[in-house]
């Protein structure tokens, strides 16, 4: 088979995937090899994949890929998640367009709908998992919701129950009044809006007296039931005991005093609404008072509100406000900004509100993973470290966890209460007599099951193979804004039920954000359907930019730019295998080092490098450094340069130094393909399968392996300097406007005098550069400039302009001590060498060393031209 002329991403990333699925190249269990094991974060069956989903498989992605070609038995397992508030606020959409609701036909044909949804959506979703071509084990596909899963999650709500870590109880809990279901903390989203400070008067019914008593929420006043100053208060000592009359609907509230109210906030006098604020609750508790609840959960306001009921909280709060002013009871009102929490799923505003509900006691469960964070072979490691801090901090202020959600679509809670003692029973199978009990409406919060995922997907509660084989998960790949939704949860429950750790590592990225750094959202119009741009430009350079783009940890900012830049790429490798193809033929060189000329050993010894630096970098999770050393070294080194040089071998008479010259470019090509198929599995599966090939796919293949030769540093150097010395010689070229084909006479010199090149460099300098090598050129009018190791002076005769070339030198040294003085002060910061990859500090200190070389050369290149000037 012959390549294409031109790449086409569209034709070469078509009908792989499935033959892929098909031959099983992804599916586990080859017992001869060392284990390893991924579990993919499970994305919601509400919609379509995003591309923060892109970003967060195409890391997992490669790092499997890769680690098969390492010899591994990876287990990838696929799955996806029931996201009880998301799915059934989609499905309850989809019904509201058919004009019934889930009332109307009840729950379980409800919950038939939603399985319907949740089938269409899964299949939409493995259509984008094909098309961004993920190494994904689908014969161990789960689903938070199948019977499996299911049975793990009654076990550990049963256990934690027997162990008294689940209990129900009444508490202020986060309310969202449009999905009607309780929510946890970090299910609500804090933002800044601008509100109202109101302030009311409130007589006191001994005295007549006012006081006058702040709120931001009016609509919450029918439920008051008392109010409280400081017992030091000297303002109020007197009235402690007595009443005062709650305006909003006559009661008279007691007048109480506890030291939690604050002399120096506002009026220092508070009331007191326990069914809707955690404070007033806790005071509530202490001094026994009752606790009404003032609104229905649907956020509208009950029969306790007189002529208000049935209104909306917030017209209700207007309304109130306007009749106290007609009435004389507001004293002032105040433009107030505060944070207001709302809902992450509806985004409606959260209601504190009094409800009974069930929660995990979570103390002592965070004390267990933050003990074993300080055991080495235990800990969780986390890509930046830094989020480890940011994890447990989190587990050290845990609170207990509301994980009851008053919804039909999910986990149906495993709780019956007998109908005729009130008994409850808690368990895995339901009562015997089960017509006498009456299970509890509520289901758990999807989180509960998604924190059984790492081990609950190997089929946990059974010892099955898959547990004992892939357990713990080798890496978790996520975000850092769900490190308490879900990494610490999987932590405790994996603590809890395994004795173990989840996973050994966990790889913290950013944020998908626009090329402004929003983040992207349906309101601002910003959003990027992954799809689309595979559509546009192909998944592999989709693939290679969302990898390539961003450290551990850190955002990434979707460019077009960059974008354009990963299709150039692949687009370079696609002529630069076409070039290889047209040399090799369809049969597989053979390589005879011996018959290596330096040019062979020069690109052979750099890609040698390149292997140790990507499976160092690899090992660390730096993928960034990794895709961008492959593309210096494929653009540069071996299209820019090998390929060039090259050619001469290839017109050589010798038919044994034409034949290894092939074998070289053939052995690079492919190793080039291993190293690169993890990012861009598409083109080079195609190109492989076009060149000869030892297997029937990029696929099962393994890791190349370098090709061991003697080279020695001068031969290593010598190359060095004669690539530099074209690449100076074509740039003045360019810069006194002569012709490339223009014959130039050059010499090179260092510390110790004229450096001799060998008749094979001489050779290629004065084919690539059109220039003829001497040790003397017999003029002072001569250009220099630093290179690599050595200074390159040019006859230039008549063409110099000792006052231009003084100006340029000057220029240079001032960049170079600009370079000193920038390296220099990031290696002075413990902040950087501390924190930084090693290969990016190492990196800072070879460049320093260089800058002071090349400054050190310029100084005496410019000392030669004030000489010349007098």
């Amino acid at each position: 088979m012959t390549l294409e002329a031109k790449y086409n991403h569209l034709a070469v990333e078509n009908d792989k995937y499935q033959n892929w699925i098909e031959k099983g190249y992804f599916t586990a269990g080859d017992l001869s090899k060392r284990p390893y094991c991924i579990v993919i974060p499970p994305p919601n069956v509400t919609g379509k994949l995003h591309l923060g989903h892109a970003w967060d498989t195409t890391l997992q992605d490669i790092l499997c890929r890769y680690k098969r070609l390492k010899g591994y038995d990876v287990c990838w397992v696929a799955g996806m998640d029931h996201a009880g508030i998301a799915t059934q606020a989609k499905v309850d959409a989809r019904l509201k367009s058919e004009g019934i609701s889930r009332y109307d036909i009840g729950r379980e044909k409800f919950l038939e709908r939603a399985w319907e949804w949740k089938e269409e959506y899964a299949s939409t979703i493995r259509s984008q998992w094909a098309k961004l071509g993920l190494s994904l084990d689908y014969s161990r596909e789960r689903f938070t919701l199948d019977d499996g899963l299911s049975h793990a999650v009654r076990k550990v709500f049963v256990d934690l129950y027997k162990d008294g870590l689940i209990y129900q109880g009444e508490r202020i809990i986060n309310w969202d009044p449009e999905a009607k279901t309780a929510l946890s903390n970090i299910e609500v989203v804090h933002k800044e809006i601008m509100g109202h400070m109101y302030y009311f008067k409130y007589k006191v019914v001994e005295t007549g007296q006012e006081l006058v008593i702040a709120t931001t929420r009016p609509e919450t006043m029918f439920a008051d039931q008392a109010i409280f100053v400081h017992p030091d208060d000297e303002r109020y000592k007197d009235i402690v005991g007595m009443h005062a009359i709650n305006p909003a609907n006559g009661d008279k509230l007691p007048i109480m005093a506890d030291d939690y109210i604050d002399m120096s906030f506002g009026t220092a006098v508070m009331k007191c609404t326990p069914a809707h604020d955690p404070n007033d609750f806790a005071l509530a508790k202490k001094y026994n008072l009752p606790m009404p609840i003032c609104m229905n959960p649907d956020g509208t306001m009950n029969d306790m509100c007189g002529k208000y009921a049935g209104m909306d909280r917030f017209e209700c709060r207007e309304a109130l406000v306007n009749d106290f002013k007609e009435a004389g009871v507001v004293d002032h009102i105040e433009e107030h900004l505060h944070q207001v929490g709302h809902s992450e799923r509806t985004g409606v505003i959260v209601e504190p509100y009094l409800s009974k509900q069930w929660f995990v006691k979570m103390k002592p469960l965070a004390e267990e993973v933050l003990k074993n964070q300080e055991i080495e072979d235990q800990r969780i490691n986390f890509v930046p470290s830094r989020f480890n801090k940011t994890f447990e901090q989190w587990l050290e202020n845990i609170e207990d966890w509301c994980i009851s959600r008053q919804l039909w679509w999910g986990h149906r809670i495993p709780a019956w209460t007998n109908k005729e003692t009130g008994e409850i029973y808690v368990g895995m199978e339901d009562p015997k007599d089960i017509e006498n009990w009456k299970q509890d409406e509520d289901v758990l919060d999807t989180w509960f099951s998604s924190a059984l995922w790492p081990f609950s997907t190997l089929g946990w509660p059974e010892t099955t193979a898959d547990l004992e084989r892939y357990f713990p998960n080798d890496v978790l790949v996520t975000g850092y804004d769900i490190i308490f939704f879900w990494v610490a949860r999987m932590a405790f429950q994996t603590r809890y039920c395994m004795k173990n750790r989840p996973f050994k590592d966990v790889l913290i990225h950013g944020l998908v954000r626009d090329t402004q750094g929003r983040k992207m959202s349906k309101s601002l119009g910003n959003g990027i359907d992954p799809m689309d741009v595979i559509q546009e430009k192909g998944a592999d350079a989709l693939r290679f930019f969302l990898t390539t783009n961003s450290t551990p940890g850190q955002d990434l900012r979707f460019d077009e730019t960059k974008m354009d830049a990963s299709w150039n790429f692949i687009n370079k490798i696609w002529n630069a295998a076409r070039y290889v193809q047209m040399q090799i033929g369809d049969t597989k060189p053979e390589l005879d080092m011996t018959k290596a000329n330096s040019v062979d050993k020069w690109i052979l010894a750099r890609f040698n490098e390149v292997l140790d630096h990507v499976s160092t970098n690899m090992d660390k999770y730096e993928l960034a450094i990794v895709g961008n050393e492959l593309y210096s070294f494929v653009w540069d080194d071996f299209c820019s340069w090998y390929i060039e040089l090259s050619k001469a071998t290839l017109y050589s008479e010798d038919e044994s130094l034409v034949a290894n010259t092939k074998a070289v470019l053939y052995t690079v090509m492919m190793g080039i393909l291993k190293v690169l198929s993890p990012f861009m599995p598409f083109v080079t599966e195609e190109i492989y399968l076009n060149l000869p090939h030892d297997k029937e796919s990029l696929n099962v293949e393994t890791w190349p392996e370098k090709v061991e030769f003697e080279y020695a540093d001068a031969e290593k150097d010598e190359m060095a300097l004669v690539i530099s010395a074209i690449q100076t010689v074509r740039e003045i070229k360019v810069e006194y406007s002569m012709k490339p084909s223009e014959d130039l006479t050059i010499s090179l010199h260092n510390d110790n005098g004229y450096v001799a090149l060998n008749s094979e460099s001489t050779a290629i300098l004065a084919r690539m550069a059109h220039a003829t090598v001497k040790e003397d050129l017999n003029t002072e009018d001569v250009l220099s400039r630093t290179i690599e190791k050595a200074v390159l002076t040019v006859a230039m005769d008549a063409l110099i302009d000792l006052e231009e070339e003084k100006g340029k030198l000057e220029k240079e040294i001032a960049r170079l001590e600009n370079e000193i003085k920038r390296c220099s002060g990031m290696l002075k910061n413990p902040g950087f060498v501390n924190k930084a990859p090693e290969a990016k500090v190492n990196a800072e200190k070879e460049k320093l060393a260089s800058y002071t070389e090349k400054l050190e050369m310029t100084n005496t290149q410019l000392d030669n031209i004030l000489k010349k000037l007098g």
